[in-house]
């Protein structure tokens, strides 16, 4: 029963690794649209924080969600830098 916790918290942390590195790497055809995100609806950290859906509060510049590219320049206070 030891082993199996074990194993379950290794693949646990593994899947949580990959997820982060893909989240820091970006996605194909999309960028990321800052001072748009609703309280904790942001996709990863900033300043404030360190992970997806800890935005405290609606439109933070420093937060940010993935758009598909040129989407972000449309959306009003939208800006595809951070400020």
């Amino acid at each position: 029963m030891k082993n199996m916790k074990t194993l379950l918290s290794g693949v646990l942390a593994l899947g949580l690794m990959t997820s982060a590195t893909a989240a820091f790497a970006g996605k194909p055809g999309m960028e990321k649209c800052y001072g748009i995100v609703k309280a904790g609806m942001n996709d990863c950290g900033s300043s404030g924080h360190a992970c997806a859906g800890q935005a405290s509060k609606d439109r933070a510049a420093t937060d940010w969600v993935y758009v598909p590219k040129g989407v972000c320049k449309k959306i009003a206070g939208g800006k595809t830098k951070a400020k």
